[in-house]
């Protein structure tokens, strides 16, 4: 993701969770330095433009927080309802955090990606993120990936794999916060689960068009709460983004704070540790 996935950092650290404990870990793929750096940059502030929803782009039955910042479904039956963000991108690398209850989910709770042509209200209960050719949805209840109507397979990508292993045909419960990855240079869309990146989801995104957050729900009363956390232009990170990158992941912070530094850098690599345990 960006630039291809040419920069690759691999932590070193073998994987010492059980499946059941932490299964986004045992699905991870190696993070590219690209999005590790952003991760462990200084988060946008409160109330960034690309944190808002759309008040115009919405269903009728989604209702808009005076913020922008979350949608909430009213109780109506027999109606998929979805939602997209009011700013779109077409260019750079940018990380969206998504809130959305477990409890409040019900059934074809989907985020993803939309075009502004992506239909957003349709009768009945049924997956509308990724329903036509304008938009690319992640299913949360049934793990699958959902593009031009049709189901492009699960995700994470070998998770399928696990479910034949082991004989069970229950889903992945996906956490409250889902972090929402699009490389919009490259047309790629991923997400990070529990801090662990699950790798690509799709690729061959248009590129040039404008590109939104989007979520749908057919469950009354669910709340969706959208945050902008950073952003990248495609240039590679810069070297002494990669250093404090590589001595985060290499050192404990105690150990950081013991290396004979000047006082700004040891508050660099301190804000790195403060970032990191955010995202995590």
């Amino acid at each position: 993701m960006g630039l291809r996935f040419s920069f690759w950092l691999h932590d070193g650290a073998e994987d010492t969770q059980s499946w059941t404990a932490s299964w986004s870990s045992s699905m991870a793929v190696p993070t590219p330095a690209r999005l590790s750096v952003l991760l462990s940059s200084s988060p946008e502030a409160l109330g960034h433009v690309l944190s808002k929803w759309s008040p115009f782009h919405h269903s009728p039955h989604l209702l808009l927080s005076a913020c922008k910042e979350e949608v909430t479904r009213t109780h109506v039956e027999q109606s998929s309802d979805g939602a997209r963000a009011e700013t779109g991108v077409n260019s750079g690398l940018h990380i969206w955090e998504v809130l959305w209850s477990q409890e409040q989910r019900g059934s074809h709770a989907v985020i993803g990606i939309a075009t502004k042509n992506c239909p957003l209200q349709v009768s009945g209960y049924n997956v509308l993120v990724g329903r036509d050719s304008q938009s690319w949805g992640w299913e949360l209840k049934t793990n699958q990936l959902w593009h031009d109507g049709k189901s492009r397979g699960f995700y994470p990508r070998n998770c399928y794999n696990f479910r034949q292993l082991t004989s069970s045909d229950s889903s992945f419960d996906i956490p409250d916060k889902v972090l929402l990855v699009l490389d919009a240079d490259v047309g790629i869309l991923g997400f990070i689960v529990n801090g662990s990146f699950l790798g690509t989801a799709f690729e061959g995104l248009p590129h040039g068009v404008d590109l939104f957050p989007a979520v749908s729900s057919v469950r009354g009363g669910a709340t969706i709460r959208l945050r902008y956390l950073n952003g990248a232009r495609r240039e590679p990170p810069t070297l002494m983004a990669l250093c404090r990158l590589s001595i985060c992941q290499n050192l404990k912070e105690e150990q950081t704070d013991k290396l004979p530094l000047p006082p700004r850098l040891q508050h660099y690599l301190s804000s790195s540790w403060q970032e990191t345990e955010k995202n995590s």
